[in-house]
């Protein structure tokens, strides 16, 4: 899920119109289009470096985006953005990318979705530092015992998971949290076509100058899961951005887990594997605390706005 970033991640936010089920329907959709996004890039992964699987992505979404961008908005809004942000998101970008590309390597769809899902608690943690606002101690408590899930997942004691490759995942799930920050901040000035645009040519251009000295020829055999990867991080992209503009976040955003479904599924079909019990206990005491965490931000948002 490493693509899903909401464009619009104020929980404050409330949508001014659309059906909640329609909502629902469409992040339903985008976490399905990013999962099997996901599954190609476990694809790649098995051949190519982590940083050229990081262009690969941006570089075969970006076609398509800026297509629906031209037709929509037109290239405008894309130059007036604030610069040093998108290129801090950019950077952030490349090394989110390439550590998720380097643990899929070695993890299941599903080991790698259950770690990443601590990504929304460390929204949290970290809008205290970086954005001011203020977090109190249950959700401090939520936070924590979402952390001490991950240490079951990681399994220091043990074999279990490959560590560096788990280490790998919780360094993904932290860039995209400091993403989401960015574009909470983002957003008050540039616009959403923007904001998608950068980010996938910076993935591309910035990823392939990093990659370039370690580049492996592209397959012919690979250029259909290159083209599948583009097109559905691109209408992952669209679906979840719209879910968001449509739909309550706090109604929406627990949605994204059931990309843990589609992860034993992928797992199965493509690499016949299962995540064993630890794996889904790690699982379940992540998703616990963050529908919890979502619980209170819903209960703390209602107070300030009865």
């Amino acid at each position: 899920m490493t693509g899903t970033t909401p464009l619009d991640t104020d929980p404050s936010r409330t949508a001014a119109s659309g059906s909640p089920m329609r909502a629902a329907m469409i992040m339903l959709f985008a976490v399905a289009a990013f999962s099997l996004m996901d599954a190609g890039l476990k694809s790649l992964a098995a051949t190519y470096p982590p940083l050229q699987v990081a262009t690969l992505r941006g570089a075969a979404s970006l076609p398509f985006v800026l297509a629906w961008v031209m037709a929509t908005s037109g290239l405008a809004p894309l130059l007036r953005v604030r610069w040093p942000l998108h290129l801090l998101r950019g950077g952030i970008g490349i090394g989110m990318m390439a550590a998720f590309a380097y643990a899929l390597q070695t993890l299941p769809l599903t080991t790698a979705y259950s770690i990443f899902f601590v990504a929304p608690l460390l929204i949290t943690a970290l809008s205290v530092p970086l954005l001011g606002e203020k977090v109190g101690p249950r959700r401090w408590a939520a936070i924590a015992i979402g952390l001490l899930g991950v240490l079951v997942l990681l399994r220091p004691t043990g074999e279990g998971l490959r560590s560096w490759a788990a280490l790998a995942v919780l360094v993904a799930a932290l860039g995209y949290a400091v993403s989401a920050i960015t574009v909470r901040v983002l957003g008050r000035t540039d616009s959403t076509a923007s904001m998608m645009v950068w980010l996938l040519a910076l993935l591309a251009v910035g990823g392939g100058l990093l990659a370039w000295p370690q580049w492996v020829p592209i397959r012919s055999a690979d250029a259909w899961v290159i083209l599948g990867v583009g097109i559905a991080g691109a209408l992952g992209q669209y679906a979840i951005t719209e879910a968001f503009r449509i739909g309550e976040a706090s109604q929406i955003a627990p949605l994204e887990y059931t990309a843990l479904i589609w992860g034993v599924l992928l797992d199965i079909s493509l690499w016949g594997v299962l995540p064993d019990a630890v794996t889904w206990l790690g699982a379940a005491i992540i998703i616990a605390s963050g529908l919890y965490l979502l619980r209170r931000e819903r209960v703390h948002i209602e107070a300030e706005h009865p």
